[in-house]
């Protein structure tokens, strides 16, 4: 980073989510001065997370929301009517979880406001203005940062998968104790499947989802007796609503996954849902969520700091969350294409063969590698740099534990013998055991 050049004046985070909040957290750390808007969304919720979830918490600097975390909890999945039992995942309680992010986001340095954004636009001086309910004049910053989730608007350029809705809702125990029993369960039936959690509080968190398009859903008076009806043709739901009872309203999400237009535009950039929101059924959402969020501040800086490589940046971010839409959406198109049951229903058809028949990965071939100039995120900023191109990495991988991957690639293929590339490879890498991690990465990937 060139350190002559002056920051510019601030930055406005729309959205107190983790997108948001591990933005922001990136910006201050590159020194910019950072306002985040948020609003307490309007229902608790329950959900369910990777252990990968809790290695981008620690990466950020999301101490508090990591600490919000439940230990790993066992998720029973009922599909293709078969039962297994060997995953696991982390419930997070959403308005605990989401007070911890602020309390990070303020730890660190992020000015925090609870305001409803109405817009924002781009100014005749260079500046973005926005627009707060009850607010005048609108707040002005160098940059905005669009981390509102689905509920950010969407222009008219952008992909959208299988229309999808899900519908939720807490279920709480009759004699009101709680069991300590935490876990949760998955099962598919003939036009969807359905999500069971049960939280240390006792709370059992019940959300079945369909198809939008083809789903004959009944009308809002109806609906929580027809999703009563339908938990109990559940073999998994019997033990989350025996001596159980609905508590409070049924809410209706919008669950369609959407990789958004303008995600890298002007003076603005999306991250989190409001750039990409999966299926839900991956429970990827918080961990694509991070991955946005934690190449965003490099992106930004690059922008600001560097307009010659504004361009470049912006297509890092693009192409990268590009490439995380379509490889989530392939693995749940797998996911999907297993359950075999309901050949003919419009629910299982459509998301089988969506978004197209490429194969969620690719096998490698000497002859199919190649060296190419990339993009790529380099202390704090986007510079371009030589990467290896493969045919399961089309955006290029620069670096194997911090060793470039371009320059080894050429020694071995100039070596005459398998010692000579390993000789040559230990003096690039500094080690032999770098050089036999370099060489067990080509072969593993059948680059050589």
């Amino acid at each position: 980073m060139n350190a002559s050049n002056s920051i510019p004046s601030g930055i406005a985070v729309l959205g107190g989510g983790p997108a948001g909040t591990a933005t922001a957290i990136g910006l201050v750390r590159l020194g910019y001065a950072v306002t985040l808007f948020n609003t307490p969304r309007r229902f608790a919720a329950l959900e369910g997370v990777s252990g990968r979830v809790a290695q981008g918490l620690r990466q950020a600097g999301l101490d508090e929301a990591l600490a919000a975390l439940a230990p790993s909890s066992p998720r029973r999945v009922h599909w293709r009517g078969k039962e297994s039992a060997i995953n696991v995942e982390h419930l997070i309680h959403r308005p605990a979880f989401d007070a911890a992010l602020l309390r990070d986001a303020t730890r660190h340095g992020v000015a925090v406001r609870e305001a409803r954004v109405m817009g924002w636009r781009e100014t005749a001086d260079g500046r973005v203005a926005i627009t707060l309910e009850s607010e005048t004049p609108p707040f002005f910053a160098a940059f905005v940062v669009e981390a509102r989730g689905r509920a950010a608007p969407l222009d008219a350029s952008r992909v959208r998968g299988p229309e999808t809705v899900s519908l939720l809702q807490y279920w709480r125990p009759v004699n009101g104790t709680a069991t300590g029993n935490v876990r949760s369960a998955v099962q598919s039936f003939a036009d969807g499947w359905g999500w069971l959690a049960e939280g240390a509080d006792g709370r059992r968190y019940l959300q079945l989802t369909f198809d939008a398009a083809s789903a004959d859903l009944p009308d809002k008076a109806h609906l929580a007796g027809f999703c009563r009806e339908r938990l109990q043709g559940l073999e998994l739901a019997r033990d989350f609503t025996t001596d159980a009872k609905p508590e409070g309203s049924l809410h209706a999400r919008a669950c369609t996954p959407i990789l958004a237009g303008g995600i890298a535009a002007g003076r603005s950039l999306r991250v989190g849902d409001a750039a990409v929101a999966g299926d839900p059924l991956s429970g990827n959402g918080i961990f694509l969520a991070l991955s946005s969020a934690l190449q965003a501040p490099a992106v930004i800086n690059t922008i600001l700091r560097h307009p010659a490589r504004a361009a470049l940046a912006s297509d890092f971010h693009v192409q990268r969350l590009s490439g995380l839409f379509y490889r989530f959406a392939r693995a749940g198109r797998d996911f999907y294409a297993e359950e075999d049951q309901w050949p003919q229903s419009p629910f299982w058809q459509i998301r089988q063969s969506w978004p197209d028949a490429e194969p969620l990965h690719r096998e490698g071939r000497p002859e199919d590698v190649r060296i190419a100039q990339r993009p790529v995120l380099c202390d704090g900023e986007i510079i371009e740099a030589e990467v290896l191109v493969t045919p399961d990495r089309p955006l290029g991988v620069w670096k194997l534990d911090g060793i470039e991957l371009a320059p080894a690639l050429r020694l071995v293929r100039e070596a005459g013998t398998a010692a000579e590339a390993r000789r040559k490879l230990a003096e690039y890498a500094g080690t032999e055991n770098g050089a036999a991690h370099l060489l067990a990465w080509f072969r593993e990937g059948r680059y050589l």
